[in-house]
C-alpha cells in the first residue's frame, strides 16, 4: 500500500490515466478499480468518474466502427440483409436503446452487439448516446455499491469488496471460456 501512495505523491494523474486505459483491457475491472478507488479514498471521485466514463466509451466507441469497417467488405451488404441476419439487424437498430442499455448488464454481450450495431449501420449518434448513459448508469451503481458496502461493513469491505468483485468477473470469463470451449468441442 505504501508503494501505491507513493506513486500517486509522484504521479497524481496516473490513476486517471489508467482509468481511461484499462477498460480497453477489461471492461468490468476498470470500473471495479475506479469504484474501489473512490470508495478508499484514491484520488477525486468526480475525476474518476470522468476518467472511467472517458474510457470506457471510447473502448466501446472503436468497436462500432470495428463493425463498420467489416461493413466495407463486397459481400457485406448482402450478408445484412439475407435472411435471418435481416431480422437481427431490425431488432438491433429498431430497438437499440433497449438492446444498447441490456447489453451493458448482461456479459459476453457487449463486444458482439457493439460490432453488430456498427455492420448493421445503427445510426451512430443514438448508438453513442446510449452507450455512453448506459455505462454512466453502471458506472454509478457500482460507485454506490462500493459507497454502501464500505459504509456498511467498514474498512474491512473496502478492502475485500474488490478482490470479491474482481473474482467474480474472472468466474463470469472462466464460465464464458469453458462454454465456448465445449460449444467448439460439439
Amino acid at each position: 500500500m505504501e508503494t501505491l501512495e507513493a506513486a500517486l505523491i509522484a504521479y497524481p494523474w496516473g490513476i486517471y490515466l489508467c482509468l481511461i486505459l484499462a477498460p480497453f483491457i477489461q471492461e468490468d475491472a476498470a470500473v471495479i478499480l475506479a469504484a474501489s478507488s473512490a470508495s478508499q479514498g484514491v484520488g477525486d471521485p468526480t475525476l474518476l468518474f470522468i476518467s472511467i466514463l472517458v474510457g470506457l466509451s471510447a473502448s466501446d466507441l472503436w468497436k462500432y466502427w470495428a463493425g463498420r469497417w467489416g461493413r466495407t467488405h463486397q459481400k457485406a451488404d448482402w450478408l445484412a440483409s439475407h435472411g435471418k441476419v435481416a431480422l437481427v439487424r431490425d431488432k438491433v437498430v429498431d430497438q437499440l436503446a433497449m438492446t444498447l442499455m441490456a447489453t451493458r448488464f448482461i456479459p459476453g454481450t457487449r463486444i458482439p452487439v457493439y460490432l453488430a450495431s456498427g455492420f448493421f449501420k445503427a445510426p451512430f449518434g443514438q448508438f453513442s448516446l446510449w452507450v455512453v448513459l448506459s455505462g454512466a448508469l453502471y458506472i454509478v451503481l457500482t460507485f454506490t455499491l462500493f459507497y454502501y458496502l464500505g459504509e456498511i461493513g467498514g474498512e474491512k469491505a473496502k478492502t475485500w469488496a474488490p478482490l470479491v468483485a474482481i473474482l467474480l468477473v474472472l468466474l463470469v470469463l472462466l464460465v464464458q471460456w469453458m462454454r465456448g470451449r465445449k460449444q467448439t468441442a460439439t
